[in-house]
């Protein structure tokens, strides 16, 4: 008797499922290929990293108590502030924010409006007791490398000896003592970024520690991150890392660390105005300085407003103090064209245009061990390839320590 094969009759059907589960995907699967790099399109690979992007997005994205639409697309969620993703921490769980700190002595807060960003020109905003956050989406996390990379900077993203990893600075800096903070007004561009994976950005770095493993930064400023936000918006922004950008640490909210305190500011959302080129000029001040009751770092904007703080246990060398202060502008040149990058730092202009042409730093100072806002003596300035992006410091009445920055990228001199 001959028996039959019904593999085939066994196969169609799952073929079918395969087919109607890939069609349902896509687009989302299709790009999830990319996101892997491959080119070849495996259902049950693409619905595993589906699966791993949503559980991530569970744990970045807590429940809100209202929500807001900003005019740029962003989704602005009003969180509890004891849920944000500080809280998830093992040394955190259970706690509730801290109260403010004693500022620096000396320092004076810049009148500053403190609708910077576009979501709150929407008029809405979040209530007493809970802070903004912008809502990461699936294609957010699609854009980065993969979903441990997303959120978080390459390494070398610190001014070094050595500069071969496609990183370029132009910046001033501080070092040789013991530093408790720092202060700066930095202008606001918004930089061309010739493609995804590159960034422009300007910053102040709080620095500790070797340029090895060991390296611990807290950063803050403004950056244009096509990969990490989708658009061309310059946009505020923190960063910490305890280990050189290996393992530890992320931009903004995008991980246990920096602990939010304030409901009017939304770390990561667009800056609104931005500066023209002889026009109009717009810059926001910041400060970071440690505590000196809790030891935590903590970031302030504009007119005394309290962003949050960085908890000091979170750090190996900036548990005691920075050694290091940098101020300036960073992009990253992939030569995806085969020539430099035409990513525009600062302005895109170089330094010697001068005010409303060229980006500006300006009222630098540092934090010292008595919790004094003190002038640096002894600022020096830095660019990796002048030809490409340049800086000039300078000191006066008005601005104390201030420098221009920045520069095109490719051009004649910079091929």
């Amino acid at each position: 008797m001959r028996v039959k094969n019904n593999s085939t009759t066994i196969l169609l059907p799952f073929l079918l499922l395969v087919f109607v589960v890939a069609s349902l995907l896509c687009p989302v699967a299709c790009s999830l290929s990319e996101f892997g790099n491959n080119q070849t399109f495996r259902p049950l690979e693409e619905l595993r990293k589906l699966r791993k992007i949503r559980k991530h997005l569970q744990q970045i994205n807590k429940p809100s108590v209202k929500t807001i639409q900003s005019p740029d697309g962003d989704i602005i969620d009003c969180v509890v502030s004891h849920r944000q993703p500080a809280f998830d921490h093992p040394l955190l769980r259970g706690q509730k924010p801290l109260d403010p700190p004693e500022r620096p002595k000396g320092h004076k807060s810049e009148e500053m409006n403190e609708n910077f960003q576009l979501w709150s020109f929407s008029g809405e905003s979040c209530p007493e007791g809970t802070i903004p956050i912008r809502r990461t989406t699936e294609q957010d996390i699609l854009r980065a490398s993969s979903v441990s990379k997303f959120g978080r900077k390459l390494m070398s993203s610190v001014r070094r000896d050595t500069t071969g990893d496609g990183h370029e600075h132009a910046v001033g800096y501080v070092s040789g003592d013991q530093y408790y903070g720092a202060k700066a007004s930095i202008n606001v561009w918004a930089p061309l970024v010739e493609n995804q994976y590159e960034f422009s950005l300007s910053q102040i770095w709080v620095i500790s520690g070797s340029f090895g493993d060991d390296l611990n930064t807290i950063e803050a400023g403004w950056q244009v991150s096509p990969e990490l936000y989708g658009d061309s918006f310059p946009r505020f922004f923190t960063y910490w890392t305890t280990d050189a950008y290996q393992a530890t640490g992320c931009y903004n909210l995008l991980c246990s660390g920096f602990v939010q305190v304030n409901n009017k500011i939304a770390i990561g959302a667009a800056i609104s105005p931005t500066s023209s080129y002889n026009g109009g000029q717009f810059d926001i001040s910041l400060l970071i300085w440690k505590d000196p009751k809790h030891g935590n770092w903590w970031l302030e904007f504009g007119s005394g407003v309290l962003v949050g703080y960085w908890p000091s246990f979170l750090f190996s060398h900036l548990g005691d103090h920075a050694s290091m202060i940098q101020f300036g502008g960073e992009v990253v040149n992939s030569r995806s064209s085969g020539s430099h990058t035409s990513t525009q730092m600062g302005s895109g202009h170089f330094a010697e245009e001068g005010f409303a042409k060229a980006s500006y730093f300006r009222n630098l100072q540092v934090v010292d061990w008595d919790n004094n806002l003190i002038p640096l003596n002894n600022l020096k300035v830095l660019a990796d390839h002048p030809n490409c992006y340049d800086i000039q410091g300078a000191i006066n009445n008005v601005w104390g320590n201030y420098f221009y920055y920045g520069g095109p990228g490719r051009n004649v001199k910079c091929p």
